[in-house]
């Protein structure tokens, strides 16, 4: 019997837009961080803790992905950020043409870093390339130390591993021990911030990491052009 793979056309024009996305954004040495998580790991939180910390270094916008509603675009924007929201409307992640059609709503020319906060999903939103410099994930505390075994995708594809609300680490059955150890085996490189978004504690670290991938995008942006 023949067997159609109906995934491969959807991911292959996906591919195609990434790419477009991505000259879009050398053009204007821009640095785009994607960031995944569960829903409630503290997405919003971070990025907002992420934007105290580089504002005034760096130009900041936002692209909000969710299923439906406009809340968390709307909290970044209170904080004087432009932030463009996209609805999915049942989708569980984004895909290129969503962020080409968000990246055509901002001022690029003001822009050193786009942050995308993806749908709040472990799976679907690896497997869509959206023309972005770094896939950053965040696991919170709650959420347990056993995640890594049960969507270790993930974890590997990630250039760096946050571990959000690290001030609960008391209240919950979270062994820390071995949540490095299994993290570690699927992606030795990848550095893990263990941070509490809300509180502040450990964000400095991550921020660090991040002004660095964004200087070094910004010199080699600097390097084409000369």
């Amino acid at each position: 019997m023949a067997k159609i793979d109906l995934s491969k056309p959807i991911l292959d024009r996906n591919e195609r837009l990434a790419a477009e996305n991505r000259a879009l954004l050398d053009e204007n040495g821009i640095f785009v961080l994607d960031l995944m998580a569960s829903p409630g790991a503290g997405k919003t939180s971070t990025i907002l803790a992420t934007i105290e910390r580089l504002r005034d270094r760096y130009g900041i916008a936002v692209i909000e992905g969710d299923i439906a509603s406009k809340v968390d675009a709307e909290k970044v924007k209170a904080h004087g950020i432009p932030a463009v929201q996209i609805n999915t409307g049942g989708a569980c992640h984004l895909e290129s043409d969503m962020i080409r059609r968000a990246l055509d709503s901002l001022s690029l020319a003001d822009l050193d870093l786009i942050i995308v906060e993806n749908v709040g999903n472990l799976v679907c939103p690896t497997e869509f390339y959206l023309g972005e410099d770094a896939k950053v994930m965040i696991l919170s505390v709650p959420e347990g130390h056993d995640k890594p075994y049960k969507y270790p995708n993930i974890f590997q594809i990630s250039e760096a591993v946050i571990l959000n609300k690290v001030d609960t680490m008391h209240v919950f059955d979270f062994d820390e021990a071995e949540f490095e150890g299994v993290v570690r085996s699927l992606n030795p490189t990848s550095p893990i911030f263990k941070i509490s978004a809300t509180k502040g504690d450990g964000v400095d670290a991550w921020t660090d990491w991040l002004a660095a991938r964004i200087e070094a995008r910004k010199a080699t942006a600097a390097e084409a052009s000369s």
